[in-house]
């Protein structure tokens, strides 16, 4: 597992370099790289239930007052 932690850390160090030489899509490449390989060890894999509950909740709020329930707004 040593050998995740240093691939993560190689392209974080990309992202960061093409972030400081102003090529964005490098920099977003490295940086989805390196989330794809955090998500696989077993620290990350947490992250897409995390995500997915962050999104619920943010749905949960979000629907009564797109639909217009509840709060008596009027256009």
């Amino acid at each position: 597992m040593e050998s995740a932690g240093v691939l993560i850390f190689f392209a974080l160090v990309g992202a960061f370099i093409c972030a400081k030489a102003r090529v964005p899509s490098g920099a977003v490449a490295f940086t989805v790289v390196a989330l794809a390989l955090f998500v696989a060890t077993p620290v990350g894999q947490g992250v897409p239930d995390a995500v997915a509950g962050f999104f619920s909740a943010v749905d949960d709020a979000t629907t009564p007052v797109l639909n217009e329930e509840g709060s008596g707004a009027s256009r």
